[in-house]
């Protein structure tokens, strides 16, 4: 496993990272048990950054985590869970709703603190001038309290998440969707920013919402037909190659070497083994260079998400 140092931290954080949205059966169900054989093999394989969510599960994520990190596995990981995100159209970026749910997650989780907090999906807010503020003010407070080592925000649209650490002094963010094939937007408009601030950076959802898959996105996906369209021929070509465009797209996202952490949803130890194997195994560069011709005609293609206009 390589290591990369997290912004100004002095974390130095495992390449992949484990994301645990599939924790709480948002992609189907799965096991107390599952999950912790998952857990405790990305241990065991030198994974040591977990990040999670109040959201995901509605603390579902958080308790088969809690209980997986039992036995003194809590100490090997940086644990990171978010806050102000409740459900998928329930937000409370307000001190006391973030103070709430920041105790809720910690009961979950069992333990007195986590490494990082973030405030969750900032775009949903509906004044970005409240978040930079009193959503800030709170997290600086827990993480006076020592209830949080570190502090940041995650958010879909690159030009918020810049206004985020231009007007917070924040010590990391996650960005997601902007770091994989055919979208590379995280190094060429973020990465410059945040590296100048010492932020540490988390690049997720590296296979961008389930467009890099066999699958395709999910119903509710957000973007317009076209991209799901162009990356729908992309996975073709991998398939007519004998390949699967997510281990390609794992292998591409895990080789951005000024990203410290990419994070990658498993929930299961045979998902967790075929991430493991697309940090090593060599790239098809022949594949490579012919996929991204296919999605040339969506490069860095974004869409509207939360409230961000744009």
């Amino acid at each position: 496993m390589e290591y990369r140092p997290l912004g100004k931290t002095g974390l130095n954080v495992s390449v992949l990272g484990q994301g645990g949205a599939a924790f709480g059966q948002q992609y189907g169900a799965v096991s107390d048990r599952e999950v912790m054989d998952c857990v405790h093999a990305a241990i065991d394989a030198g994974v040591n950054l977990i990040d999670t969510a109040a959201y995901y599960g509605k603390g579902t994520s958080e308790e088969f985590l809690g209980r997986a990190l039992e036995g003194g596995r809590r100490e090997k990981v940086v644990v990171c869970t978010k806050a102000c995100r409740l459900d998928r159209a329930v937000f409370d970026f307000t001190p006391e709703g973030t103070r709430k749910c920041v105790e809720g997650s910690l009961k979950r989780l069992r333990t007195d603190h986590v490494e990082i907090l973030l405030a969750h999906d900032i775009e949903f807010a509906t004044d970005y001038e409240y978040v930079f503020n009193e959503t800030y003010a709170v997290l600086q407070q827990l993480k006076k309290e020592g209830k949080a080592r570190f502090i940041g925000m995650s958010c879909y649209p690159l030009p918020l998440l810049k206004q985020a650490i231009e007007r917070c002094d924040l010590d990391v963010v996650i960005s997601y969707a902007h770091g994989n094939l055919f979208n590379t937007q995280l190094l060429s408009d973020f990465m410059p920013v945040a590296e100048a601030r010492g932020v540490g950076v988390m690049n997720a959802s590296p296979l961008a919402m389930g467009l890099l898959t066999n699958q395709g996105p999910q119903s509710w996906f957000p973007g317009p037909p076209e991209v799901i369209e162009t990356c729908r021929k992309a996975a073709e070509l991998c398939r007519s190659r004998g390949a699967d465009i997510s281990f390609l797209g794992m292998q591409f996202a895990l080789a951005l070497k000024q990203i410290p952490c990419t994070l990658s949803g498993a929930a299961r130890k045979s998902e967790l083994e075929v991430n493991l194997k697309a940090l090593t195994a060599p790239v098809d560069e022949a594949l490579l260079t012919d996929v991204m011709k296919v999605l040339d005609p969506i490069r860095n293609r974004t869409w509207k998400c939360g409230n961000w206009p744009g």
